[in-house]
């Protein structure tokens, strides 16, 4: 795997999060790189700890979307697997020796503008993005990301958020022609949905 284009990405796999994770996937994908995630293999006898220690290990970039860090609702715990994730990337790039992992490069995501740093005072001195819940915002600030980076000639958010429509709207129509339900295409397996996005913009 290439260090240098991997982008793991630590976030919510609930169904409320699938619009924000599959432009997600998309951008990274129309901008060249590869997006490591941990559904990308599902082996129960894998220990996940072990598995996140090597996507992390192997990621130049990283994105954690920390938009979970407050309960909705009495009674419902917040997530701290995000939070987790997010610390054992900071070791890493911090605490591993050589210089591969001293070039790791870190984009924090929140729903709520300032919302990570009240939860987490430690990060106080992170410039964390706010995607407030829209799924075009979440595009548009993970491409400026990219550019504020160095990379080059990066194409416009707008055209990035107006492809994945038009690539959603022809992965609806041709897996309706197969027989598939709106149901059926929504929940597509995130491996087998990245799959999709391989062969349209290859």
């Amino acid at each position: 795997m290439d260090f240098h284009k991997n982008i793991f990405i630590n976030c919510p796999f609930d169904d409320e999060y699938l619009p924000l994770l599959k432009p997600l996937l998309f951008t990274i994908k129309k901008l060249g790189f590869k997006p490591r995630i941990s559904l990308e293999r599902n082996d129960s006898g894998e220990v996940r700890l072990h598995k996140i220690k090597e996507l992390i290990e192997s990621s130049k970039y990283s994105i954690h979307d920390l938009s979970r860090t407050k309960a909705k609702k009495v009674g419902e715990y917040f997530r701290q697997n995000m939070p987790f994730e997010l610390g054992l990337d900071l070791g890493c790039r911090d605490y591993k020796t050589g210089s591969l992992h001293k070039q790791k490069k870190i984009l924090i995501l929140e729903e709520e503008k300032y919302s990570t740093q009240k939860a987490l005072s430690d990060l106080s001195f992170a410039d964390c993005k706010c995607h407030k819940g829209d799924s075009e915002e979440l595009v548009y600030e993970v491409r400026n990301w990219f550019a504020e980076n160095g990379m080059k000639k990066v194409p416009s958010a707008s055209s990035i958020w107006d492809d994945y429509n038009i690539f959603y709207a022809d992965l609806f129509e041709e897996k309706e022609k197969e027989g598939f339900k709106a149901k059926d295409i929504n929940r597509l397996p995130i491996t087998e949905f990245m799959s999709y996005i391989d062969e349209k913009i290859k």
